[in-house]
């Protein structure tokens, strides 16, 4: 009884809709929304929710499952058309209902009928509803959270974007301070530096100068480092019962990098009174400097004559390059003999001798370092090889190779030398042992030779031997390691 009044009351629900299709035809546009969704949405929600929920959350009866079937032809296929509808065998009465029902809607359009599907899955069943209404709040607080996500990132880029900005507003006025404080310095030891390249390569503008800006820039991080120590002198003074902790290898003197907190009192330290003083110990350096080659010549000449001296002063300026392959010259140098790595410890100075060979006439060598720069130079010693065989010697500093040469003598004004002290101590004494003089070919300074492979050749100016200089002696805490490779040219 149940089925027959439910099917009698479809019936004319449907009879109403046929006979009331053509005045909403017009009404209902294709964008129509209902419930918060687009009609062809909520049709979908509609139809996946029955097809799951058959027979299983909800029960229908025969005829309102063939009403809902008829909504969905005409939704999908538009009004009944005998032509297009498929045959019917003779015993399929379930297909002959399907089709009546369909017949049913008469020409209602294919929006109407979605929303009577909806209308009446809402009618037969009330979890539809509540369905629909969980499926657009998660719908809407998916929407507010990718709202929320998008301005927090906004904000995100935002802030990044303004603290790279702040960044690069530090980053020049910390540039800009530097080169202030450097062209202060450079201008103080220009004329020193002129003078000193004018002597190591006379008549070559090109290498003096290489050689000065070299001297210019060591000269400003050594100026760095003794501000830094003297900032840090200061605050163990003024707070004395803190004890300081042992500087790591980032912050020890030896390092470039130098806090940015000292480059303004390095500008106010920069004072005319400190180009005066400068002059003053210039001047004395020179008149000590004078006398001690006037020694030294007599000493020379005393020794070997003048005609041995004559020989070995004129030198020809070396070549130096560099080339990229770090890398691979690493490599090739390692899996030699391994006579080609040393390994320089900090305040240590390495001077790898290499005679001359009768059957050449050029020496060329070739070096790099892991991660950290070293001093270089090459000395060349007038003395006839007692031995054919590169040896390596390491020592705490320069003491052991005493020169007596008149370039050797002049870098007493060398940022980048050593002490002399003994080397003068040796020369005025007149009981101390001869030994061979020595001339600067290249002077000792840092090579950034980490990034890449610093490659030199000289040639011979005579019977000798080559002293290669690699310095570490103004590293506190860091080794380095040194690949190097030194062959002649015949």
């Amino acid at each position: 009884m149940a089925s027959g009044t439910t099917a009698t009351s479809s019936g004319t629900s449907i009879g109403s809709s046929s006979s009331g299709a053509p005045a909403s035809a017009d009404t209902s546009p294709p964008s129509a929304e209902k419930w918060g969704f687009p009609l062809v949405e909520l049709y979908r929600l509609a139809f996946t929710f029955y097809k799951r929920n058959s027979g299983k959350a909800i029960h229908l009866s025969y005829e309102d499952n063939l009403k809902l079937i008829a909504f969905k032809q005409q939704a999908a296929l538009g009004p009944f058309n005998t032509s297009r509808a498929p045959a019917l065998g003779v015993l399929d009465v379930i297909g002959r209902d399907r089709q009546q029902h369909w017949q049913l809607l008469g020409e209602i359009t294919r929006e109407q009928a979605m929303e009577g599907f909806v209308d009446l899955l809402d009618t037969m069943c009330s979890a539809f509803r509540p369905y629909i209404e969980a499926v657009r709040q998660d719908r809407d607080e998916t929407l507010r959270k990718e709202l929320r996500l998008m301005e927090l990132e906004k904000e995100a880029r935002e802030r990044q974007e303004n603290a790279q900005q702040e960044l690069l507003e530090e980053g020049y006025k910390e540039e800009l301070q530097r080169r202030h404080l450097q062209d202060a310095l450079n201008k103080q030891t220009y004329q020193q530096f002129k003078l000193y390249a004018e002597k190591q390569f006379p008549g070559n503008p090109e290498q003096q100068a290489v050689l000065i800006h070299q001297l210019q820039r060591e000269h400003y991080h050594q100026y760095m480092q003794q501000l830094h120590l003297q900032n840090q002198n200061q605050l163990q003074n003024q707070n004395p019962e803190e004890k300081s902790q042992p500087e790591t290898e980032d912050n020890a003197p030896g390092n470039n990098n130098n806090s940015s907190t000292d480059l303004p009192g390095a500008m106010e330290g920069l004072k005319l009174a400190e180009i005066e003083t400068q002059q003053q110990q210039q001047s004395q350096l020179a008149e000590e400097q004078h006398s001690q080659v006037e020694q030294a010549d007599g000493v020379v000449q005393e020794h070997g004559g003048e005609e041995e001296y004559d020989d070995y002063v004129m030198i020809c300026p070396a070549k130096i390059w560099t080339r990229p392959d770090i890398e691979q010259f690493k490599t090739e140098v390692s899996a030699g003999d391994g006579d080609g790595v040393i390994t320089i410890g900090h305040g240590d100075t390495v001077t790898v001798r290499v005679p001359t060979n009768m059957n050449g006439k050029c020496i060329f060598w070739e070096f790099a370092t892991d991660s950290y720069d070293i001093g270089f130079g090459i000395y060349f010693e007038w003395a006839k090889p007692v031995t054919n065989e590169v040896t390596v010697h390491v020592s705490d500093s320069d003491e052991d190779e005493d020169c007596v040469d008149e370039d050797y003598l002049s870098t007493t004004e060398d940022l980048e030398s050593g002490s002399l002290s003994q080397e003068r101590d040796a020369v005025s004494s007149p009981t101390a042992a001869p030994k061979p003089p020595i001339s600067i070919i290249v002077p000792i300074y840092r090579r950034e030779c980490y990034n890449e492979v610093y490659v030199g050749s000289h040639s011979y100016p005579g019977e000798g031997v080559y002293l290669l200089k690699f310095d570490n002696s103004y590293s506190i805490w860091r080794s380095k390691t040194l690949y190097y490779r030194v062959y002649y040219e015949r």
